[in-house]
């Protein structure tokens, strides 16, 4: 059994120390909030890869320092095996570079084809020179390393492609993630020339972790888009709360861009790079923060910013050049940091609040009356979470108001529509415009819809009971609501437990635009019209009506907006084009309802655009719903 010399200055404590580290961040991890996104599973990947290499590392000097040479083939083997995971390392280096900088498919492809091929070659010669002895062989003295081998500049022909991809995509990166990964880099390549002078080779997977550790912190630990440029919502909490608990004064920008607030809407490459323009050339040490998916909040500081306001002046010149060149439609909230918003740490619900309010294509800059309004916002949500969380369908909170509905068939009040008010102890009245884009933003709209039908049914009930004539009641639904697997039962249930025929309830929905909601709708107009009840198509010309879709659904009642009705009598051209959709509508079976009718001009002209219904303040403001019975007949 012979046995050999094997002289090196390794220790495993550097692999060791790369193993403890990388098992350190896969626990963090576990234990945090990390999207799982593709760029995450390479990552994923890149630690393995750095983890199997340690090992290797260690147990390739552990069988050499033995010195036994029926040992020697396994040695052989495992430094090709440590050298191959090293480059491939590298290889999903370059992958994860790419797909983190959104290059195109045929880019990624090329880009992991090069660097595949570089691995595989390097691979392949350092297999070679070590089965002929070139990089390692038995002498007399022990085991001998010559020269450099092919894994030093196979390192090097890596290092140059990163560098190279990486200023090759430097435009589509933002600064401070293109300054973190060169550092990282740059680090790695000076720890392995200082090992090399020193005859060290302990470190060498070190210099693969400090990459890793810097993806981790830039791009999963901290929640940076590394293209914008742009942080979380989370992590602009956290500076408010630093800034608030150091009494630091700071200035914030908010722009909203609706065109990329729907699902699976990107913003492009073009804009992208102009917003990372902005963020970086008008205010000193500004952060981006994207708290929704087309809105932005750009935070700086005061006292890093003296003349803040001739540098915002040149923003906004700047900014017009680019609504120009875009045209996309825009929010913009501009204003100075306030107490009390920082204080509860809510500057993107108290602007989203503002641009309920808020033209398209306009800038609001924040006043003293702002923070008033969102302090009552702030109550209303209260209000509305305690509402949601009792279940109280008869919460004295929740009043039922109703509008009669004028019957042209009948010329009688026998439908009308129910609206929801909220009567709170703080404010008094509250109306819908107030408080239902709290309850939908918030998730509460379905108990409110829940409680305004059990109120309404109780109503249509008594009605019948005391010997009214009731056609019909249609209440308003959120489309979000449609979401929820168990709608169908709750209307279902409600309606039942008050002993009301399905036929006496219609459903005011707004059409949707996207595919996914528009069949969502389709499924369960379908359910509920098994039980009786009836579909109305509510504000029908104001938004993004589809005939195809429409005709697709099956709807009863097509409701034409006030805004229809004020343009037929302003425009000829409107009037003539209303004229040919109701005449069309009414032959294809569905009845049409014009609302907002508040004189008899608008009555005589809706008549003669086959109105089957007319609504409007002519004929009733909403009242209480207690006070139907004042416009609805008794049978004869």
């Amino acid at each position: 059994m012979g046995r050999f010399v094997y002289a090196s200055n390794y220790s495993p404590t550097g692999d060791l120390v790369v193993v403890a580290v990388c098992v350190v961040m896969l626990i963090l991890m576990l234990f945090s909030y990390v999207r799982r996104t593709r760029s995450f599973k390479i990552f994923l990947g890149i630690i393995s890869l750095v983890i199997l290499a340690a090992n290797t590392d260690v147990a390739f000097n552990m069988l050499a320092a033995r010195g036994r040479t029926e040992l020697l083939p396994t040695v052989q083997v495992l430094r090709c095996v440590y050298h191959a995971l090293l480059f491939c390392i590298f290889v999903l280096f370059t992958i994860y570079i790419a797909e983190v900088t959104r290059l195109s498919k045929e880019k990624k492809r090329l880009a992991a084809l090069v660097a595949t091929g570089i691995c595989l070659i390097v691979i392949a010669v350092d297999v070679r020179d070590t089965a002929l002895g070139v990089n390692m062989t038995l002498t007399d003295e022990g085991l001998v390393f010559r020269g450099r081998g092919v894994f030093f500049y196979g390192y090097l022909a890596f290092v140059a492609m990163l560098i190279s991809l990486l200023a090759m995509v430097g435009k589509r990166l933002y600064r401070r993630v293109m300054l973190g990964f060169y550092g990282t880099i740059a680090m790695s390549f000076v720890i392995l020339l200082v090992q090399r002078l020193f005859g060290q080779s302990s470190f060498t997977v070190a210099t693969f972790l400090f990459p890793v550790i810097g993806m981790f912190y830039i791009m999963h630990a901290t929640p940076f888009d590394a293209t914008l440029g742009a942080l979380d919502a989370r992590a602009m909490e956290d500076l408010v709360h630093f800034n608030y608990e150091h009494g630091r004064e700071f200035r914030f920008l908010s722009l909203y861009l609706r065109a990329f607030d729907e699902e699976g809407k990107k913003i492009p490459e073009a804009l992208r790079a102009t917003i990372r323009r902005f963020t970086t050339e008008f205010f000193k040490g500004a952060l981006l923060f994207q708290v929704g998916k087309g809105h932005m909040i750009l935070i700086s500081e005061e006292r890093r910013n003296p003349g803040y306001d001739n540098r915002l002046k040149q923003f906004l010149s700047a900014f017009n050049d680019a609504y120009r060149r875009y045209q996309l439609d825009y929010k913009m909230v501009i204003g100075r940091s306030i107490e009390e918003v920082s204080r509860k740490n809510e500057y993107a619900s108290f602007i989203r609040g503002i641009h309920r309010n808020m033209e398209d294509n306009t800038i609001h800059w924040i006043a003293t009356q702002d923070v008033k309004d969102f302090n009552v916002s702030e109550y209303i949500l209260r209000e509305l979470e305690d509402i949601y969380h009792k279940g109280n369908l008869n919460d004295e909170r929740v009043l039922a108001y109703c509008q009669p509905v004028f019957n042209l068939q009948t010329g009688k009040y026998d439908t009308a529509e129910a609206l929801m008010r909220l009567q709170l102890d703080q404010t008094g009245m509250v109306y819908p415009d107030q408080f239902i884009p709290l309850a939908e933003e918030n998730g509460y709209i379905h108990v409110l819809t829940e409680i305004i039908l059990n109120k309404t049914c109780r109503e249509i009930r008594r009605l019948l009971q005391e010997g009214f004539q009731v056609t019909r009641v249609s209440v308003n639904v959120s489309a979000s609501e449609l979401k929820d697997g168990g709608f169908c039962d709750d209307v279902t249930r409600i309606i039942e437990n008050n002993d009301v025929a399905g036929e006496k309830i219609a459903i005011e929905l707004t059409e949707s635009m996207t595919d996914s909601d528009f069949l969502l709708m389709k499924d369960k107009i379908s359910q509920l019209r098994g039980k009786g009840i009836k579909f109305y198509l509510d504000d029908f010309g104001t938004g993004y009506s589809n005939l195809e879709r429409i005709m697709a659904l099956p709807f009863d009642i097509i409701k034409f907006d006030r805004s229809i009705v004020l343009a037929c009598g302003e425009n000829e051209r409107s009037h003539r084009i209303v004229h040919s959709l109701a005449n069309m509508l009414s032959e294809l079976d569905y009845s049409v309802l014009f609302e907002g009718v508040e004189d008899e001009n608008d009555e005589t002209m809706c008549q003669r655009m086959f109105a089957s219904y007319l609504q409007g303040y002519k004929y009733s403001r909403p009242v209480p719903i207690e006070r139907l019975s004042a416009y609805f007949e008794k049978a004869a």
